[in-house]
């Protein structure tokens, strides 16, 4: 859906979001006024920073609230320096920094009678999943696809990420479905 030049410059706008940090400038605004049509639209993101392969920050939001540019540079920040799992990010980390951008399509929710019939629809590297149970909540991107190659391991996994047992299964169970168009860049001194 998006032009590569329109990547590029979002996934600058990450970088800078967090540069802008590191210097000391506080948080970066992008004002949506400045950017074409398309990268005003709400949409909700999610962005990932990796390091040497592993994991070093990922925040995102389910809901499309604000312009695209605002929340790519808002989650980028917030991987960056607010991933409560990390300690935040130090300028000498940037050389080799992994940051991937991940816009989400609308939700929608699946139907399934059984923990099996969920299974069976799962669509393995394509479907990013919203589980919820009561007030337990969890989510996987389609990215994690990658490591959990199997829909019922994803599941089960998934099922600890929302805070319950991974053999756990209720009819109370809701879980939604999304997609996303992700990419990245390695960034380099």
């Amino acid at each position: 859906m998006y032009t590569e030049a329109q990547r590029n410059l979002l996934l600058e706008l990450a970088e800078e979001s967090i540069r802008y940090t590191l210097l000391g400038q506080g948080r970066l605004e992008p004002d949506p006024g400045d950017y074409e049509t398309v990268l005003q639209e709400k949409r909700a993101t999610f962005v990932t920073l990796n390091r040497s392969g592993n994991l070093r920050g990922c925040i995102g939001a389910l809901q499309a609230f604000r312009p695209l540019v605002v929340d790519v540079a808002h989650n980028a920040y917030s991987a960056a320096f607010s991933d409560p799992r990390f300690t935040p990010l130090q300028a000498d980390e940037m050389n080799g920094l992994d940051i991937h951008i991940s816009i989400l399509s609308p939700s929608e929710p699946m139907s399934f009678d059984s923990e099996q019939a969920l299974i069976e629809q799962l669509q393995p590297g394509i479907d990013g999943l919203i589980m919820e149970e009561g007030v337990q909540r969890g989510t996987f991107l389609p990215s994690v696809w990658e490591s959990l190659p199997d829909p019922a391991t994803f599941l089960a996994h998934l099922k600890l990420k929302a805070g319950l047992p991974a053999n756990y299964w209720s009819d109370d169970i809701k879980v939604s479905r999304y997609t996303t168009e992700s990419f990245g860049h390695t960034l380099t001194s």
